[in-house]
């Protein structure tokens, strides 16, 4: 396909006029705006969800299926890595465990 070189700019600004926009809204105001209460204890909350919704399909899934087999690395990195989070409270020693484990099985085992 080919398309107008000005039609591709256009768009191409437009997206990041968007883009910027969406990302400074809340840095845009002069004073802080006021949320209610319930608004505010619900998004604390926010970033775990985020983090659930995006990491538990990998966990679980293999090319949109379900994993039917125990025999996937991730499945055994991932208490590993858990129970090192929740030892020490560590970020990069959380996913250093989690590679230490998966690694091996995925790359030596063929899980």
């Amino acid at each position: 396909m080919n398309y107008d070189p000005l039609w591709l700019l256009a768009v191409i600004a437009g997206l990041t006029g968007v883009t910027l926009l969406t990302r400074a809204f809340f840095m845009l105001p002069e004073r802080e705006i006021p949320l209610p209460g319930w608004l505010r204890r619900g998004l604390r909350y926010a970033p775990l969800a985020a983090l659930a919704a995006v990491i538990v399909p990998e966990m679980l899934m293999t090319n949109g299926q379900l994993t039917g087999t125990w025999q996937d690395a991730r499945l055994l990195a991932v208490p590993f890595a858990s129970a090192y989070y929740l030892w020490r409270r560590g970020i990069l020693g959380t996913i250093v465990v989690g590679m230490l484990v998966y690694l091996p099985l995925h790359i030596g085992l063929g899980w």
